[in-house]
């Protein structure tokens, strides 16, 4: 197996089979996984490793993929994910996504700076939900939304574990966050890139969210702290 498949590997085996768990679907969606870290797409060849099947039930399972539109094959046989995807994610708190976008845009210009809405996963880890690029900046930082991370890893899952009761060993960031009201990181997530971050006041049930911006410098740090409060005050307005 090359680097590249051994990379995804090592995302797709995330989640442990358990004896509850129907391991042909396990093997399909390690196979989504691992597709969604490599947009130039893998080989059945890369796939079949990276789930730990023989070839030909990677075949098969490949194929019923297909058949949902969830992944294709290119010109050269390789395998990347398919259109079906974007029908199935677009209902995925759509409503959180459509109020928040023109608030994110108005952040991510007064900053000038890539604002991110950051939905909590579990107990452990953190998405992306949401990224908005600066137009008017003449650099920015550029990632994919649906990127998962740690919850103790980055000025999002930060802001959130503020959030929540102290503990004995909690990140000292998080300890900071709670008498500022942002949680402010560098180089956690993305090398030399600054995140600072904001809960946002959602309604009881709903998965705690943050919004934030990743600027390359921080040269006033209480500007750019309340801006982020200021705007997810207001997206928290209006998702009540």
């Amino acid at each position: 197996m090359n680097s590249s498949a051994e990379s995804a590997l090592e995302r797709a085996i995330a989640v442990e089979l358990d004896s509850g768990m129907s391991k042909t679907l396990h093997h399909g969606l390690e196979i989504l996984q691992a597709l969604s870290h490599h947009p130039h797409g893998l080989t059945i060849t890369d796939l079949a490793e990276v789930v730990g099947v023989h070839r030909t039930v990677a075949h098969r399972l490949i194929r019923t993929l297909e058949a949902h539109r969830l992944c294709r094959r290119d010109e050269n046989k390789r395998i990347t994910l398919g259109t079906g995807l974007v029908t199935l994610a677009e209902p995925v708190e759509q409503d959180l996504r459509t109020v928040a976008r023109p608030v994110m845009e108005e952040l991510a210009e007064r900053t000038h700076a890539t604002a991110h809405l950051v939905i909590r996963e579990s107990d452990t880890e953190v998405r992306a939900l949401m990224v908005v690029e600066p137009r008017s900046a003449r650099v920015h930082v550029a990632f994919r939304p649906g990127q998962v991370h740690p919850i103790d890893r980055g000025s999002a899952g930060l802001a959130m574990l503020a959030a929540l009761p102290p503990t004995p060993d909690e990140h000292p960031e998080v300890q900071a966050a709670r008498g500022r009201g942002y949680a402010l990181t560098r180089g956690e997530v993305i090398a030399t890139v600054y995140g600072i971050s904001a809960l946002v006041p959602r309604r009881r049930g709903a998965a705690m969210t943050t919004l934030g911006i990743s600027p390359f410098e921080v040269d006033n740090e209480p500007e750019l702290g309340s801006a982020v409060i200021e705007f997810a005050q207001r997206l928290g307005a209006l998702l009540h």
